[in-house]
């Protein structure tokens, strides 16, 4: 029961040793139209409300040394987790955003860009960060450690908790799904049924939640190091 589980996880699906399930991460440029970049529509005016408000915020979060480059850079980022968070909601979808293959891969060149540029363009203003102002002389060694043990776990905890919370859901609702076909009373059945849409609504936000705190909490590493 534990391997069958874990199995919507496993990417095993394998044409000559080259994994197919991750070509799901590119799978949106193939299925959108290319009407839907020519000819503006509904969806296409949201989103682009969505953009737009995106780039104020993030904007705003890297303050005065920020650029549109920059904040283009993680609004593509935003846009790449949501796309795939969704996908894996859909049946017989391989979602890469609950491996830390993707995730890590994401994370960490991020984290390492940002703490290089830091401690080659702005030494001063890094050594000066690691311990806050108004420490206390004697807590300075200890604050020195914690604050550098924060600084390097940070690319593992963005991985994680993206992972943890697109695992978490999907096991709830494969779990779900497994039990409906064993009930024989249909008050437990359509229970069940009521449980999978409420829980699918709730992934629905959860895919959007943690794909926008990946990259707030990005924009906020890149904000400490300017």
């Amino acid at each position: 029961m534990m391997t069958n589980l874990f199995s919507v996880f496993d990417p095993s699906t394998t044409i000559f040793n080259l994994s197919l399930n991750w070509l799901s991460t590119f799978l949106g440029l193939l299925i959108i139209p290319t009407s839907y970049w020519l000819m503006p529509n509904r969806f296409q005016v949201i989103w682009n409300n969505i953009l737009i408000t995106l780039h104020k915020e993030f904007k705003t979060l890297l303050g005065p040394n920020g650029h549109n480059g920059s904040t283009l850079m993680f609004i593509s980022l935003f846009s790449l987790i949501m796309f795939n968070n969704f996908l894996g909601l859909f049946p017989y979808i391989f979602t890469s955003t609950s491996h830390l293959t993707l995730t890590l891969t994401l994370a960490f060149p991020l984290w390492l860009s940002f703490m290089l540029y830091g401690w080659i363009c702005h030494t001063q203003h890094m050594f000066a960060h690691l311990v806050p102002q108004g420490t206390p002389p004697v807590l300075m060694p200890f604050m020195v450690c914690i604050e550098t043990i924060s600084n390097v776990i940070r690319p593992g905890t963005l991985a994680v908790r993206l992972t943890a919370n697109m695992i978490a859901g999907h096991l709830l609702m494969t779990l779900l799904g497994n039990t409906g076909p064993m009930s024989t009373s249909y008050i437990i059945l359509s229970l069940i049924l009521v449980t999978q849409i409420a829980l699918l609504v709730l992934e629905s936000a959860v895919a959007i939640i943690q794909s926008y705190v990946f990259a707030v909490l990005s924009t906020l590493y890149s904000s400490e190091v300017n």
